[in-house]
């Protein structure tokens, strides 16, 4: 059962019409109290991070993941902002991230950057994989993944690093620290990778 988080943050129902067509079985979770006992968190992100984080608190979802994901060590993934939310701080906002994963969240040099509009980063992009995980088992590593963001994700601890891709200049585009994944690219915009990658985190 994937529980997908829903604090008014992420396209919900096309990650749920995934797993729908997968006949993977999952539940939106409205409250806080949805999430306990779940098996595998899923964690949308539209926006920004402190719009984001203020969500988190505000609904009171922030308090059972840490719980589930730090204590009881539940398989949760984040996607975009939801990945970047993972880190411990962004240069976006002011407020603390989650801090499941050591790192901060930085914005892409526009100074290395040739092609214009040269923010966001948009479109498709490769990911190569940086270490063995079943995230990326039969991946289609030429067509790659759908980007849409302008700040990314800074480990602090480089085996934390899953995959990277290049703009301008190298980023971690999927990270992991024991049960906790994220991924900057948008799976439900990626077509069969993005399927193939959800599925794949429900193996986990």
């Amino acid at each position: 059962m994937i529980t997908i988080i829903d604090y008014g943050s992420g396209n919900i129902s096309a990650i749920g019409n995934i797993y729908e067509k997968l006949n993977i079985p999952f539940q939106i979770a409205k409250t806080p109290e949805d999430v306990v006992g779940a098996k595998k968190i899923f964690l949308p992100g539209v926006g920004a991070f402190d719009e984001t984080i203020s969500k988190l608190d505000e609904t009171g979802f922030r308090t059972v993941l840490d719980k589930e994901v730090l204590e009881n060590s539940v398989p949760i993934i984040g996607i975009c902002v939801g990945m970047q939310i993972l880190a411990e701080r962004s240069d976006e906002g002011k407020l603390p991230g989650l801090g499941y994963i050591k790192g901060q969240v930085k914005k892409i040099d526009e100074t290395a950057l040739t092609q214009k509009p040269k923010l966001p980063h948009l479109g498709w992009n490769t990911a190569e994989v940086q270490k063995p995980n079943q995230l990326f088992n039969e991946i289609d590593h030429e067509i790659g993944f759908y980007f849409l963001h302008t700040y990314y994700f800074e480990c602090e601890n480089q085996n934390d690093v899953l995959a990277t891709t290049t703009y301008g200049k190298s980023f971690a585009s999927a990270v992991s620290h024991n049960n906790v994944y994220g991924i900057q690219f948008h799976p439900e915009k990626s077509h069969h990778n993005g399927v193939k990658l959800l599925q794949n985190f429900a193996l986990i």
